[in-house]
């Protein structure tokens, strides 16, 4: 039997953690990256060994991230390359950090001599733990190919072209509708209730018709749920990805008013309270 090939996965969160299951239930042999020591046991626990820095992790093998924002990508290059263990690897990076994160990232793991891939994901927590996640991928032809067999335990990967940042860019189209989709199910069952109608009644009625979404009918149930409802993807991750939206937004010159609307509605959750409860409970803000 061939010696499995290592992999360093850095960042154990919600997502990270079936991810990096799945990697190592595909034959690799996985080792963990994460400065939570509660993440680190629960890796351990899955059978995944973890240390707290990269520093600390195996100096061969691809490296995945999972990282949460541009600043923990940041740091976490920085530490790499101040270590002497980013060069001669592939770094995929598939945490969602906007453009020119990965960009700038690029730039100096490459200049260390490492091979970058940029491969941000959709399918939150459920699909990441069924190997059905959308992978948007870029980066040379030769390093998406290399890392095929890495990315195929986790889902599809959509190529979306050559350069580093391209990945980024489409998931910031893609986080740009969930953001105004989840609002918009939310303001559309808020507007039924104060009609006088039963918010179920108004969920079964125009969610399989033209009205309906993807979101209305995945979220729409967890909204009738309230604080019951199971926490899969958080309305701080849509604080900070409806944020890097807009910032991309701007830096292009491109006008999201929409996208601005719905992003005022997260911040309005985050300030009650609500920054870690499903982002479904973004409900609540028209609830007076």
């Amino acid at each position: 039997m061939s010696t499995p090939s290592p992999v360093v996965f850095v960042g154990l969160g919600a997502i990270g953690t079936p991810m990096s299951q799945r990697i190592a239930a595909a034959g690799f042999a996985v080792t963990g990256v994460d400065p939570f020591e509660a993440a680190r046991e629960r890796s351990a626990a899955a059978g995944i060994p973890a240390v707290a820095s990269i520093a600390e992790a195996p100096a061969d093998g691809d490296v995945v991230v999972m990282v949460a924002t541009p600043d923990q990508l940041d740091e976490l290059v920085a530490q790499a390359t101040s270590a002497g263990v980013a060069a001669g690897r592939t770094w995929v990076v598939m945490s969602t950090v906007g453009p020119d994160a990965v960009r700038r990232a690029g730039e100096q793991l490459t200049a260390a001599g490492a091979r970058v891939v940029d491969a941000p994901v959709t399918g939150g927590v459920a699909r990441a733990t069924t190997g059905e996640l959308i992978i948007f991928a870029s980066g040379a032809e030769q390093d998406l190919a290399a890392t095929a067999d890495l990315l195929r335990p986790l889902g599809t990967a959509r190529i979306v072209g050559t350069d580093l940042g391209q990945g980024q860019a489409i998931k910031v189209v893609n986080q740009h509708l969930c953001s105004v989709h989840i609002v918009a199910a939310a303001e559309a069952l808020a507007l039924g209730a104060a009609l006088g109608l039963d918010k179920a009644d108004v969920l079964d009625l125009v969610g399989g018709g033209a009205a309906g979404s993807w979101m209305l009918s995945d979220r729409g149930p967890r909204m009738l749920q309230g604080a019951d409802a199971e926490v899969t993807s958080t309305i701080g991750i849509f604080v900070k990805d409806s944020g890097l939206v807009a910032d991309a937004a701007a830096g292009v010159g491109a006008e999201v008013p929409v996208l601005a609307a719905a992003r005022e509605r997260y911040l309005l959750a985050a300030s009650a309270g609500l920054e870690r409860r499903d982002d479904s409970s973004v409900i609540e803000t028209y609830q007076h």
